[in-house]
C-alpha cells in the first residue's frame, strides 16, 4: 500500500520545513540530498529553527508515493510552510539569495 495524500500532507503540515531525502543529514546516499541536508542544516542553525527529515530509501513505496503526490519527479524535495519549493538546487539559490528565509518567515 502506497503512502496516502492524507500521510505525506500530514508531515508537510506538521512540520515548517520538510526535506524528503535519500538518507539522513549527515548520511545522506546521494550527493543532491547531501547538499539539501546542508542547506538545511545551515538554514535551521541560523534561523534557530529545525526541520524534519524523511528517508525515502527506508521504504520501497515512498518515493512513488511522493512523486506522484507532489507531482515532481525526483528527489530530494523541500517543503517550506506546507509549500513545496523544489530540490537541492533551488534551495541552495533560495538560500543563498534570502528567498528562502523570506518565505520561512512568511507563513
Amino acid at each position: 500500500m502506497d503512502w496516502t495524500p492524507e500521510e505525506l500532507q500530514g508531515i508537510v503540515s506538521e512540520h515548517r520545513l520538510v526535506l524528503f531525502m535519500k538518507g539522513v543529514p549527515g548520511a545522506a546516499q546521494c550527493g543532491f540530498s547531501n547538499r539539501a541536508a546542508q542547506v538545511m542544516e545551515t538554514f535551521a542553525k541560523e534561523n534557530e529553527t529545525v526541520f524534519a527529515s524523511v528517508d525515502v530509501l527506508s521504504d520501497s513505496r515512498a518515493i512513488p508515493s511522493i512523486c506522484a503526490w507532489s507531482d515532481f519527479p525526483t528527489m530530494p524535495q523541500i517543503y517550506v510552510n506546507g509549500e513545496l519549493i523544489g530540490g537541492s538546487d533551488i534551495a541552495l539559490e533560495m538560500y543563498e539569495d534570502g528567498s528562502l528565509k523570506e518565505m520561512y518567515e512568511n507563513q
